[in-house]
């Protein structure tokens, strides 16, 4: 009987993680069902393979959805976080396992103790951060342990940036992912610990808040600090540490500019607008203003509200952004977030010969008691996409999510309940096929 598999999500992160089980499943003799909304597009990611099927699903018809996990043996699943909880819900109520790629979500982790009495893995956070980050960081902490290392500070960044052949657009940033969750990152701020003391950065201050970060073949990027890192103490063993930083990076500037796009109020996914779609970019803008003005005004009046400098780089990058314009957004949805995700959409798509680049980077400063050595090591793993073909993003999600998929389909992963990639039966067999995939890790230790 052929092993079924239900992929929910065929948008920017699924497409290698289809190609892969699609060119694994004659052999194998697997069924894989793609599901998305836009029919077309599932449609295209399968492009009439034989063990292939599309189909349109959508992820609120909670009947709908529960007939089509039922009918699988493993579900990965892509869609946003916002479904993560609803699709574990309906895996664990079918008996069947599923893997995700967002963050594991508090509606999941109380499914724990379920799954495991009806024999499920709940496998989140496996794509590339949330992800290889957090396998990278087990291995290496659990390595410098193992020798009697005492980890004193860690410092963790991702990315997903244009490669430094590809930063044609002034922001240097192109959306090779969900381009709702780039306009509503940094929403919740952040906090985390340095030198013993926690440290809180409100949303209005998060994009301000950066620190110079050295990446080995890329040269420098700023980080800003990313949700809340005190939670990842524990997770990755570190009670001890008296720094500990998680964050993303950005080619530098970048920040600066989006400080201002929150500064404005473009990332509000709360406030409804009427008939957006209808509304101007120009328009919206000028709402938020604190002080109404004339419509050939709203410009000026951005300039001044923002302390910024009218013929200066960041005022550069909000026109690019398109936010000046004066024709219908014609966009989805009702918020001003709806609106800047339509247009970063837009305006930093990549090009066609365009190439993406993923960064994961973790500094620790080490302590060896017994030797009294002090040194840091630095993990990195950088990875460039291909032109108009694979992106780096979309290799570097797939890739782990399918290696956990091809490991329950043939029952090589003998966990259940609700985990995390840091577990060793997940973490040493997964890093291991991301190095043999072609995957390059780096290492630098070096004295204090």
């Amino acid at each position: 009987m052929k092993r079924r598999v239900l992929v929910l999500g065929a948008g920017r992160s699924a497409p290698f993680l289809i190609r892969r089980l699609l060119d694994g499943a004659a052999a194998a003799d697997w069924q894989v069902t793609v599901a998305d909304r836009d029919l077309a597009l599932a449609e295209a990611r399968v492009a009439g393979h034989p063990n292939g099927r599309a189909i349109a699903l959508d992820a609120s018809d909670e009947q709908q959805m529960a007939s089509w996990v039922g009918s699988a043996d493993v579900v990965a699943n892509v869609l946003a976080p916002m479904f993560q909880g609803r699709v574990a819900r309906l895996c664990v109520e079918a008996g069947v396992h599923m893997v995700s790629v967002s963050y594991l979500q508090q509606e999941t982790r109380k499914l724990d103790a379920w799954a495991t009495e009806r024999g499920v893995l709940l496998l989140g956070e496996m794509g590339l951060d949330p992800g290889i980050d957090h396998m990278m960081a087990a291995e290496a902490v659990r390595e410098v342990q193992g020798a009697g290392g005492v980890v004193r500070a860690f410092r963790s960044f991702g990315s997903g940036v244009p490669a430094p052949d590809s930063t044609s657009n002034p922001l240097r940033y192109l959306v090779t992912w969900n381009p709702w969750n780039v306009a509503t990152s940094g929403g919740a701020g952040a906090q985390y610990l340095l030198d013993g003391r926690i440290r809180i950065v409100p949303q209005q201050r998060l994009f301000l808040h950066t620190w110079p970060v050295q990446v080995e073949g890329v040269g420098r990027l700023e980080g800003y600090p990313n949700r809340d890192s005190l939670s990842y103490l524990e997770h990755f063993g570190l009670n001890g540490v008296r720094t500990m930083i998680r964050g993303t990076l950005r080619y530098p500037g970048f920040c600066e500019t989006w400080s201002k796009i929150v500064k404005l109020g473009l990332t509000n996914d709360t406030v409804h607008i009427p008939n957006l779609a209808s509304r101007s970019p120009r328009e919206v803008v000028e709402m938020l203003l604190p002080i109404p003005v004339p419509a050939d005004r709203v410009e000026a009046a951005a300039t001044l509200f923002l302390e910024l400098n009218p013929t200066g780089q960041l005022m550069d990058n909000l026109r690019f952004l398109g936010l000046f314009d004066t024709e219908p957004t014609g966009c989805g949805g009702d918020t001003a977030a709806a609106m800047l995700s339509h247009l970063l959409e837009t305006r930093l798509a990549p090009q066609p010969a365009s190439r993406d680049m993923v960064i994961i980077h973790h500094a620790m400063e080490v302590e060896y008691p017994d030797r009294g050595v002090l040194e840091r090591r630095v993990d990195s793993m950088v990875d460039v996409g291909e032109p108009a073909t694979m992106s780096a993003m979309a290799r570097t999600v797939g890739l782990p999510t399918v290696i956990a998929v091809e490991m329950l389909l043939r029952e090589e992963l003998d966990l259940r309940g609700c985990r995390l990639p840091t577990h060793p039966a997940v973490c040493d067999a997964v890093l291991g096929r991301l190095r043999a995939e072609g995957l390059m890790f780096t290492r630098r230790v070096e004295p204090l």
